[in-house]
Formats: structure tokens, sequence, C-alpha cells
């Protein structure tokens, strides 16, 4: 009965009218910002040529790419048990669980249960949602202070491109949050290490300290299990060699690589491959990291609204004027609502299969 209740209340969280909301909030903040932004004349900057559709199609190229390394990390870490066209669903379905919940909740605690719906038992997909959590943290822990240190913190958080930024620190937004993002990151990176690799029984302790909340104190039994099941994978994981690693954190790295890599495309899309310099490109690379980092406080279904601000407003004088609500709608369109689609697309028969069968 305790399965099924579970299963009800994962069906609620993931239903495909879910869609409605990000996208209602999305297109109204849009809207407002493109009739505040809005000028005769300024979006005729943007062009349309025949290598428009070449640049959007590598656009959506990179997408692919991220989402293929999401999927080669998966099969990694579940030791082969999955197979293509199941990575391919878990990742779908973890994606538009992120894209239709607060970016900080995100769909981490779903994708353990999409995993054990998949057949993986409960410990080891709480074991492997963890680490490849880690992974993308340690990701964002290592690229901020590389990226600050090549690009410099002046240009990085400089509200436009010919500014450098004299604002003081503690005024400057840009910074704030993502020193806030960036220290969640590093203290939710420290935690998962430590329950991986140092302590998996004090962490199977954590989680049943937490379960004796009178809410979810009827579940300490299972919460006993799956820690029992973590310390299990945890010491499969210490004992994983050296060289799996490095292939599950360079399908990690190439998959957010290519995921900032698509601002660039879309910019040489719209208005040329000339309009940016070298050093420009990868000024905007590396304002999209400090993005993403930033959206980490969002509390926004995927950041809705939220992103589109933030990309107007920081990546104000690398597009032209008038236009930079326009980019942030064609942004989201590559690499935002096509969860929300594929996600309404998959889940119904998903649900059908693994929750309502029997």
């Amino acid at each position: 009965m305790e399965d099924k209740d579970n299963s009800a209340k994962i069906i609620r969280s993931i239903r495909p009218s879910r869609v409605i909301w990000p996208i209602l909030i999305g297109l109204c903040i849009s809207a407002y910002m493109l009739y505040q932004e809005y000028e005769p004349g300024s979006l005729s900057a943007i062009k349309v040529t025949s290598s428009t559709f070449l640049w959007v199609f590598i656009s959506i190229l990179l997408m692919v790419v991220r989402d293929f390394g999401y999927i080669i990390r998966i099969r990694l870490l579940s030791g082969g048990l999955l197979n293509w066209r199941k990575s391919f669903q878990i990742i779908m379905l973890w994606e538009f669980t992120s894209a239709i919940t607060p970016s900080a909740i995100g769909g981490t605690s779903v994708a353990i249960f999409f995993l054990n719906k998949a057949g993986i038992k409960l410990g080891r997909s709480t074991g492997i949602v963890m680490v490849t959590s880690f992974l993308d943290e340690l990701f964002f822990v290592l690229a901020f202070p590389m990226v600050i240190l090549f690009i410099g913190r002046s240009d990085i958080f400089a509200f436009g491109a010919s500014e450098v930024s004299n604002i003081v620190w503690y005024k400057n937004q840009f910074l704030l949050f993502s020193l806030t993002g960036y220290g969640l990151k590093v203290l939710y990176t420290l935690f998962i290490a430590y329950g991986l690799f140092l302590n998996p029984r004090g962490l199977k302790s954590f989680l049943l300290w937490v379960f004796k909340l009178p809410i979810i104190r009827k579940w300490r039994p299972e919460a006993n299990n799956v820690g029992n099941e973590l310390i299990l994978t945890s010491s499969e994981f210490k004992k994983w060699p050296l060289k799996e690693w490095l292939k599950a954190f360079i399908a990690t790295s190439i998959s957010w690589v290519s995921r900032y890599w698509i601002v660039n495309t879309l910019i040489i899309a719209v208005f040329g491959i000339k309009y940016l310099d070298l050093s420009n490109h990868i000024l905007v690379f590396g304002k999209q990291l400090i993005m993403w980092i930033m959206m980490l406080v969002s509390p926004t279904p995927g950041g809705s609204g939220f992103a589109e601000y933030v990309f107007k407003e920081f990546l104000q004088g690398y597009i032209p004027d008038g236009t930079g609500t326009a980019m942030a709608f064609l942004w989201r369109i590559i690499s935002y609502y096509p969860y929300l689609l594929i996600g309404a697309i998959i889940v119904p028969p998903w649900v059908r299969k693994y929750l309502l069968k029997g």
C-alpha cells in the first residue's frame, strides 16, 4: 500500500500537465521584457540567412551531444544494467522533472525512483544518483574558479561588453547570486563526497535521523534498507578504477561544455560569424557557466523567467541593443522547452509500463 501511495505521489509530481506553469511563466516574463525593451527598428539587427539554419542546427546538435554524454555516464555508473533505450528514457525523464521543478530542487530525488523502476535496486539507484550529482557539482566547483582566474572577475561580472565593472562587489547582483550558488554547490559536493567515499555509515545514520520526523517516520525501515544498500554501493564505487572515473567525468564535462557553447552558436546564427571575436566568444562561454550557477537560486520551475532575465542582463553588450529578450527566448527554445515536450510524450507510456502494471 505504501509503495502504491508513493507511486501516486510520483505520478502527480511528473504529470505532463505541469509543463503549463514553466511555459506560462517563461512566456509572460519574456513578453513583459520584450515590451519594456522594444524600440522601433531594434529587431532589424536580427538577420535570417542561409547560414542561420546551419548554426541553429549546430545548436540543436550540441544539445544532443550534451544528452548523449549523460546517457553514456549513466550506463557507466549502472555497470551496464541499463541498455541504451532505458538510459535515454531515464535521462529525458530526469530532465523533464528538472524542467518542471525549481532549479534548487531539480529532478534528483525522482531520478532515484526512475532508476529503481527500471530494475536497479533502491540503494544502488541512490548511489548512482549521488555519484552523478557529485560529478556535476565537481565540474562546477572546479570550473568556476578557473573561469574567474582566466577571464577575470571585472570582466565576467560586468554588465556589458565595453564595461569593466566598477560596482562595489557586494552591490553586484550577478556576483552575489554566483557566490551563493557556488557556496551551495561546494557544500553539497563535500556532503556527497563525505557520504559516498569517507563515511557511508554516517550518511545512513543521517538518513535514519531524518526519518525520525513524524511525517515520514513510517518509511524509516525502508530508509534503513536504503542505507545498507548505499554502504554496499559506496564500497563498489570506492573500488572503481581511476580510468572509469575519468570516463564518467569526461562525459560530464562534455555534456556541460556542449550546453554552454549553445549561446555562442546562436549568436553566430543570428548576427553572423564575424560579430564576436575569439576573446568575446570565450567571455560569453564563461558567462554561460556563471549563469547556470546563478540559476541554482531561482525559485521558479526550471528557472523560468529568471533565466531569461539573467540572459538579457548578463549578456547585454555582446548582442545588439533591443535583441536581448528575443535571443533569450530563442536560447530557451533550444535548451529548455524541448525537454518539456519530450517529457510530456515519454511520461504517459512510462507510467503505464512501470507504475500501473499489475
